[in-house]
């Protein structure tokens, strides 16, 4: 290995003392070994989420979603796209000067105009992106491998001699040469690089080859690894689990999954599951992610689908009578974890597979006690409505129903 210059150890431990704050924090629980480590969440809401096709938020929207994440516990957050002109700019800074605990960072291609641009935006985090694949390489920018090397030493470097903590967006790393992204990574580190994003921009990982991948490069480079993931297969939030597992320390998310195309792996998602499935730490606030929903719903006009998981209208709602059952029973029997966590709770309501006792249930909390053979019958009456209206019975129904059966008891005649 050719023992590198004094300008580029220089710009190395300039780099270091700028992303000193990021990378200790990495380093609190090392004893523990590399599981008990916190996961870093960048969620890119406001950035890679605001480029969904249709998608736009004003100023004052950018800045509500920014303090809500806030609030949540989100360590950092991308928050725009300087080069956009002097009114991202202008939000960029108004969101910075909310003295908000999160780190800011803003996105930026590897070129001077947009390192000008960034430079406006005060005491930010700057994210320099450039392709890594050939396929982009040469089909897109008509260059070669050797040009991508020379400008991330130049302007990973040029930031850091201004000030900035710089993070490394390798675009299309899978479908990179793995042993060039090695190049790359280490290009990026001695500039002064503080990380680097591995971007899967199409989508096109499966969670075996994400672990693969990553683990390979987290052995070949020191340079901490943030997973950015798309969704086209519905992969993104496996794949950035797979990442984290491999040793990936930072991932990227947007609030309900937004994004181009399909989209990116989803926050809640993301967060919940780390939780959930592997006990680790993101410290955030699980409970806020409903509200965090909702807000960027309305600010985008897309609200997630009802069976979304985390946040969608139905996730802990129950109707087949064997769960309810269950439910009744033990909650642990069909919820993989407390609702409350999130913020939720769970809700019983009935419909074509609905049985004797989830009917028994849903009386009960309207103040009403039936008895075994009411319940019964309110069952077939529950199923007929379902099946003519696609929809659950409502209060008033209810009540209706049993009107009926108790009518026809009294009149000795089956409902």
């Amino acid at each position: 290995m050719v023992a590198p210059d004094a300008a580029r150890c220089r710009h190395f431990l300039k780099g270091l003392s700028l992303a000193w704050p990021l990378l200790s924090e990495m380093s609190n629980d090392l004893e523990g070994g590399d599981m008990d480590l916190a996961v870093g969440i960048n969620d890119t809401t406001l950035r890679d989420g605001e480029q969904t096709a249709g998608v736009v938020f004003r100023a004052e929207e950018k800045i509500a979603i920014a303090r809500a994440l806030d609030r949540a516990g989100v360590p950092e957050m991308e928050v725009g796209i300087p080069m956009l002109g002097p009114e991202e700019c202008e939000t960029i800074r108004a969101i910075g000067a909310l003295g908000l605990r999160a780190r800011l960072m803003v996105w930026a291609r590897m070129c001077q105009a947009d390192l000008d641009a960034a430079r406006l935006c005060g005491n930010v985090i700057v994210h320099l992106s450039i392709p890594v694949s050939d396929i982009h390489i040469h089909g897109k920018l008509r260059r070669d491998r050797a040009w991508v090397l020379k400008t991330i030493t130049r302007f990973v470097a040029a930031a850091v001699d201004r000030g900035a903590g710089v993070s490394v967006g390798a675009e299309d790393a899978s479908r990179a040469d793995p042993d060039f992204l090695c190049q790359v990574a280490q290009a990026a580190q001695a500039a002064g690089a503080c990380r680097l994003r591995f971007a899967d921009t199409l989508g096109v990982l499966d969670p075996f080859a994400t672990f693969d991948r990553i683990r390979a490069l987290a052995r070949r480079t020191d340079l901490p690894i943030e997973m950015h993931a798309h969704d086209d297969l519905g992969l993104a939030t496996a794949n950035t689990l797979a990442a984290v597992q491999a040793g990936a320390r930072y991932v990227n998310t947007t609030v309900n999954g937004l994004g181009e195309r399909a989209g990116n792996a989803s926050l809640e998602e993301v967060v919940v599951a780390l939780h959930v499935i592997y006990r680790r730490a993101t410290d955030i606030d699980m409970t806020h992610l409903p509200t965090i929903s909702r807000l960027v719903a309305g600010a985008s006009g897309r609200p997630p689908s009802p069976q979304k998981s985390v946040v969608g209208d139905a996730v802990f709602t129950h109707e087949a009578g064997i769960h309810v059952d269950g439910l009744l029973k033990d909650v642990r029997t069909y919820e993989g974890f407390d609702p409350a966590e999130v913020g939720r709770s769970h809700r019983i309501v009935l419909g074509k597979y609905s049985g004797s006792r989830a009917v028994a249930y849903v009386y009960g909390k309207l103040g009403i006690a039936l008895s075994r053979e009411q319940a019964r019958k309110i069952v077939a009456l529950v199923r007929a409505h379902a099946t003519r209206t696609k929809a659950s019975p409502s209060d008033q129904d209810l009540y209706d129903f049993l009107g009926q059966v108790q009518t026809h008891t009294l009149a000795g005649v089956a409902p």
